[in-house]
């Protein structure tokens, strides 16, 4: 109660059963249809792979981007998007991970105002209340809160918060067989056992949002809890979350059993104030881990925008057609070229460096890449278009020298991310 209050831990039974059945059919659908991945990540300068394999499913055109690799969504049906699954089972497989996500929202919600981390007493959210009670009709998938029909209870700054902080706008699914793998690593601080994830803090989240986690471990009669009960610490046949304070090894750790179809809640900063890892059971397992990541930088929306910025220093001839630039001013071109940067960095090298894979699930992503490349390839002739006004000898001294610093700066930043990538 001290120490991991804003742990929020529920048992299967607390949620209704048609809920489970749909989830839990979307996983081994996803599993059968070869949907998850190990992501070759980057730390400290190095390339791994990782043991758990994975998915990310969320709001069309979203990204998620941890240890230096970014995802992207494999959107769930979403009002007003034509989206083109490879087969209905995975659409249903995506439906379930939307209605499981409307669910976890009211749950996170609820949970929060019973830990008084909000000051209101109740929050009549009629419109995601009687979603959750017929989750089996249709839904429209934008899981929010109904704004004129909460907002009379709660104040405005509040309900800001209270949405912003539990609208999930994603879930990175999980995969693990632990007796696939050959090499497990300890868990140092506590001998809390095998680790599937080692500690850490989940990255690029709205701050103070709330992660919700459910766990589904396809427990077999063979794999039911080993009855050395007299063991000294965790059932090693269970999968267990683990949780520490951070940087913090005198408080003792916690580890919590997860069976199939329990969930739990990281409140408010708990996921910044204390860090988490998973340690593995012998069965395999699927978990679905809900988060409100920060797009502010990692939509499709942003990038189009960035993109549309860069170009308006563009300008075609309307007689001969050729194309030439409207200002060189230092800042402009510097921001131009970031921008370049930053559109085939951040998005295309990501996209085709593992992206390929995202089609066995649906097509969604080819035509925004491809309107992207478009995008790109005319930065590449606006590049050149610099490299040929600087040279020219009617240019001033002092303003060419200084566009030429900036620039290189730019320039040098691309071969060497060029490089990095082609070795990744």
């Amino acid at each position: 109660k001290t120490k991991y209050s804003k742990l929020v831990f529920r048992k299967s039974d607390t949620v209704p059963e048609e809920l489970h059945q749909m989830v839990q059919e979307g996983f081994l659908t996803l599993q059968k249809h070869d949907c998850f991945f190990q992501d070759l990540v980057r730390i400290k300068g190095k390339d791994f792979v990782t043991p758990v394999s994975r998915i990310l499913i969320g709001n069309p055109g979203c990204t998620y981007k941890y240890l230096n690799t970014r995802l992207f969504t494999v959107p769930w049906p979403t009002e007003g998007y034509d989206i083109n699954y490879c087969s209905p089972e995975i659409r249903d497989a995506c439906n379930a991970l939307i209605r499981l996500n409307d669910y976890l929202h009211i749950e996170a919600v609820k949970a929060l105002q019973g830990q008084n981390l909000f000051e209101t007493k109740e929050i009549k959210d009629t419109t995601v209340i009687d979603r959750q009670k017929n989750f089996a009709t249709s839904v429209t998938g934008k899981g929010s809160i109904s704004k004129d029909q909460s907002s009379c209870c709660v104040p405005e700054d509040d309900y800001i918060s209270l949405k912003n902080r539990t609208s999930y706008n994603l879930t990175l699914l999980n995969y693990m067989d632990p007796l696939q793998m050959l090499y497990l690593k300890q868990e140092p601080y506590f001998g809390m056992g095998n680790m599937a994830v080692s500690w850490h803090h989940d990255e690029n989240l709205v701050k103070r949002s709330t992660v919700a986690v459910y766990s589904y471990s396809c427990e077999g009669s063979a794999m039911e809890e080993s009855n050395e009960q007299k063991l000294k610490g965790r059932d090693p046949a269970v999968w267990h979350v683990g949780l520490k304070v951070a940087w913090d090894i005198e408080t003792p750790g916690l580890a919590i059993p997860l069976h199939q179809g329990d969930f739990y809640l990281m409140l408010d900063d708990l996921n910044m104030t204390h860090q988490h890892c998973v340690l593995a059971g012998f069965s395999p397992r699927f978990s679905s881990t809900h988060r409100v990541a920060d797009c502010s930088r990692g939509t499709l929306e942003y990038i189009f925008g960035q993109c549309e910025l860069a170009l308006q220093n563009l300008q075609t001839d309307s007689d001969s057609m050729a194309l030439s630039l409207k200002s060189l001013e230092t800042a402009v071109v510097k921001q131009v070229e970031e921008i370049h940067n930053e559109v085939e960095f951040e998005w295309l090298r990501q996209f085709w460096f593992q992206g390929k894979r995202y089609l066995k699930c649906t097509d969604w992503w080819l035509k925004p890449i491809a309107k992207l490349e478009e995008f790109w390839r005319k930065m590449e002739i606006m590049t050149s278009l610099v490299l040929s006004e600087v040279g020219k000898e009617e240019q001033i001294d002092e303003q060419r020298n200084e566009t030429i610093s900036c620039f290189l700066l730019v320039l040098t930043e691309r071969q060497k991310l060029r490089k990095e990538w082609t070795a990744r």
